[in-house]
């Protein structure tokens, strides 16, 4: 399905999201052709965004970056398309087009409590492309407003949603209740789905909760997956914003060391760029080089 939304402006909502999409830029043109070059579209998994100018050559092109998308290829690809018989068009020119892969960010949160901290983390939370599920039993707690990408949950028995909620997930227990932060910290050790568990509180709460769940049976090695006090020993300071900056820089180093290592070239090289620049050739041409 198309839509209005200009290709930046979709690049941003996809960014703000962190939902992969490939962008399409027509890099050359010759002969008759509908649209310039530096005429761009944005396409992600359901829908597409601006145009490169309609017709057979833009069907042809949404279906290939929606390939790339399914099979989890975030690469830079460039492409020749004549525009004749073999795409049915009767402009009789040719494009050449760069599709850009962009992963977008399948990081997903899920935050237990909405008092002053967690308040303050969704401002933080919402200008970063992660998934946000916030959970609070109390249906009045949670602000008129909250960020794009932060799903509100209330329920009346968060302990027993945790399991379902944070498959996959990193998840934030700060909620203004002792005995529901246990009942979290046991429903998440047991369910052991989630990628993360922090806790909010002091070493005396830590050590605490360390010795009911050993009581609880649960062994030294699941214990070890809570962290807290959460967040950042090197981050100082008590009020809700600075806890919040300090648990945000947490989650993001723990969610950069689940990345793999970055390779040292990216994108598509100069000289494969150039040899596909010099070539004469009217069929399709390809380079690809992984990011």
């Amino acid at each position: 399905m198309q839509h209005r939304m200009m290709w930046y402006q979709a690049v941003a909502e996809c960014e703000r999201q962190g939902e992969p999409y490939v962008l399409v830029t027509i890099l050359g043109v010759a002969g008759s052709v509908p649209r310039e070059p530096s005429s761009k579209m944005v396409v992600t998994g359901e829908h597409s965004y601006d145009t490169i100018g309609g017709g057979h050559l833009e069907y042809q092109v949404i279906a290939r970056a929606r390939e790339q998308l399914a099979a989890g290829r975030f690469e830079s690809q460039m492409q020749h398309f004549p525009l004749g018989a073999s795409l049915g068009q009767c402009c009789g020119g040719s494009v050449s087009i760069l599709m850009e892969g962009q992963r977008g960010s399948d990081a997903r949160l899920v935050v237990f409590g909405a008092g002053h901290v967690a308040r303050a983390l969704m401002t933080i939370m919402g200008q970063l492309p992660w998934r946000v599920t916030w959970v609070d039993s109390r249906e009045d707690g949670f602000p008129q407003e909250v960020p794009d990408n932060v799903r509100v949950h209330y329920s009346d028995d968060p302990a027993g949603d945790a399991a379902g909620l944070c498959v996959g997930a990193h998840a934030l227990i700060l909620t203004h209740n002792h005995q529901l932060d246990y009942e979290l910290c046991r429903a998440l050790l047991n369910a052991g789905n989630a990628l993360s568990i922090g806790l909010i509180g002091s070493q005396t709460k830590a050590e605490r909760f360390r010795q009911r769940l050993e009581h609880r049976g649960h062994s030294a090695q699941q214990i070890e997956r809570i962290r807290c006090p959460v967040g950042r020993d090197d981050v100082p300071g008590k009020r809700p914003m600075e806890v919040a900056v300090s648990i945000s820089a947490e989650l993001l180093a723990l969610a950069g060391a689940q990345l793999p290592a970055a390779q040292k070239r990216r994108g598509v090289s100069w000289p494969q760029l150039r040899g596909l620049m010099q070539t004469d050739k009217p069929s399709d041409s390809k380079i690809t080089e992984h990011s």
